[in-house]
């Protein structure tokens, strides 16, 4: 997704590797790097956010939906939003 939003020129590869980097160094995150990832959806938030692109609270409120549909969806099927038991 990110690769994908960067292609559509909504930032720059720069603005982009600054916000993870900026998102990775913070003082809470694993010293393992075992949260890169949950860095990684931070970061991207942080940027959509920052440039009008998202609110903090939708794109929250879609990611425990994929979470909730992801928990929902029988082991080797498709992961569709759809499987969400709380999407309405």
């Amino acid at each position: 997704m990110t690769v994908h939003l960067h292609e559509k020129g909504l930032f720059s590869w720069i603005e982009w590797a600054e916000a993870l980097s900026a998102e990775l160094h913070k003082p809470e995150r694993a010293d393992d790097g075992s949260d890169y990832f949950d860095g990684w959806v931070a970061a991207l938030t942080g940027l959509l956010v920052s440039k009008g692109l998202a609110d903090a609270d939708t794109v929250l409120a879609l990611q425990e939906s994929w979470k909730r549909a992801a928990e929902a969806t029988p082991h080797g099927s498709p992961i569709l939003l759809e499987n969400d038991p709380m999407r309405v």
